[in-house]
């Protein structure tokens, strides 16, 4: 039984209301005892409290314990019911049981005998209680298994849905770069008998070279979207200059017979701890997002700047920009703008690319803001923290003062 088993005990008969809980709390541990010496009076109590067992007498006057038991019925079905019958009044016991009583005690009272049934009928109360806790549980159990169930499937449909979109950017990703070197090769054939053959293959290979590129770029960053979505992508962040990295990447992205440097104004050293190989990768996703929205011969420029902790590598164009419905969306590697049907992939929406690069940046715990309008081109700021030496215990503030570090400026 629980600590605090509560039973109520009616009767009109003053004397057993006093006597008989008497005996019950000698004998039942841990039990209440309310009473009550009529049957509306009980409703009252049986209304308001949750009892373990009611006992109550048959014969009482105004309502008498079998009108009682159909209330206790109705009210507490769960709730087990003991009435007190004269000697004898084997009609009125069978009467009671018919109508819902747990057991009957007959007159002169056998106190053992009611101790005895209200311990069963308290355990059978209480078992019942836990059944029925039981089934709640349950309920509520199977009812979020539905809610997950339900969430899971939508996120499947939405799983799908985004598998489809990401496949057919992909082809259309690799369609542009596979129809160049087509294109090229074909050109190639017609002019190879040619006397001038030799610089056109020549052309002809750097322009393969340069697709070819753009697939091992594209390849490169369908892998790294897989290790981000799975969370297997590791950094190796090691504390390097951020205005020679830049250099570094730059200089390699103008090498050849492609985008040429026309200016560059390299200033101190900016120090970051973070994996070069990586803010790398987001620069050149960077020019090459800047290269495919700006008209040939228009300038491209990086600038490195500090403002207090924080470096910001800016990529500025001077394109057709960003359409205002595209920009909240501009991280989004599925995204399609409506009606992109047919279009290139800066006209249409986003590629991995800048997925990519937000993604790298948010694990070097920076961000990247976004500045566009249709027309005047776009700036991509990537803020990164900068690093900072525990050893030196005081920092020169004119270094915390925003300012431009070094810029450079490229055409196509």
């Amino acid at each position: 039984m629980k600590d605090t088993a509560q039973i109520l005990l009616v009767d009109d008969d003053v004397t057993l209301l006093q006597a008989l809980p008497q005996a019950l709390y000698l004998r039942l541990d841990g039990v209440g005892v309310d009473t009550c010496d009529s049957a509306p009076e009980a409703l009252k109590q049986i209304q308001e409290h949750e009892y373990d067992a009611i006992v109550s007498d048959i014969k009482m006057p105004g309502m008498d314990g079998l009108t009682l038991l159909a209330q206790i019925q109705a009210l507490r079905p769960e709730t087990p019911t003991l009435l007190i019958t004269g000697h004898g009044e084997h009609d009125l016991a069978i009467q009671a049981l018919r109508g819902g009583a747990y057991d009957f005690i007959q007159k002169p009272i056998d106190r053992d005998y009611v101790v005895a049934a209200l311990r069963r009928a308290i355990q059978t109360h209480q078992l019942r209680r836990q059944v029925r806790d039981h089934q709640r549980a349950l309920e509520l159990h199977a009812h979020a298994l539905e809610r997950v169930v339900q969430h899971r499937t939508q996120e499947l449909v939405q799983a799908n849905a985004a598998k489809d979109t990401f496949l057919g950017m992909v082809s259309h990703e690799l369609r542009m770069p596979l129809t160049s070197l087509e294109e090229r090769a074909h050109l190639l054939r017609r002019h190879l008998a040619r006397a001038d053959a030799d610089d056109l293959v020549s052309l002809g290979l750097q322009d393969m070279e340069r697709a070819i590129g753009r697939l091992e770029v594209l390849v490169t960053d369908l892998l790294d979207a897989s290790l981000i979505e799975t969370n297997r992508f590791v950094l190796h962040r090691k504390r390097c200059d951020l205005v020679d990295l830049c250099r570094h990447v730059l200089q390699e992205y103008t090498a050849g017979e492609g985008p040429a440097l026309r200016f560059e104004a390299p200033g101190e050293p900016i120090e970051a701890e973070v994996d070069p190989d990586r803010i790398s990768q987001v620069l050149l996703n960077l020019l090459s997002n800047a290269h495919k929205s700006s008209p040939k011969g228009d300038p491209i420029t990086v600038s490195l700047h500090q403002a207090g902790f924080e470096a910001s590598i800016s990529v500025r164009d001077v394109g057709v920009g960003i359409p205002a419905e595209l920009l909240p969306h501009i991280f989004e590697p599925y995204y399609r703008a409506p009606g992109a049907q047919g279009q290139t992939g800066a006209q249409a929406g986003v590629g991995l690319g800048l997925y990519i690069a937000w993604k790298l940046v948010e694990r070097h715990a920076g961000h990247i803001d976004v500045q566009s309008a249709p027309g005047e081109g776009s700036v991509f700021s990537v803020v990164l923290p900068l690093f900072v030496d525990p050893t030196i215990e005081h920092v020169d503030v004119k270094k915390l003062v925003p300012h431009t570090q070094a810029v450079w400026t490229i055409i196509h």
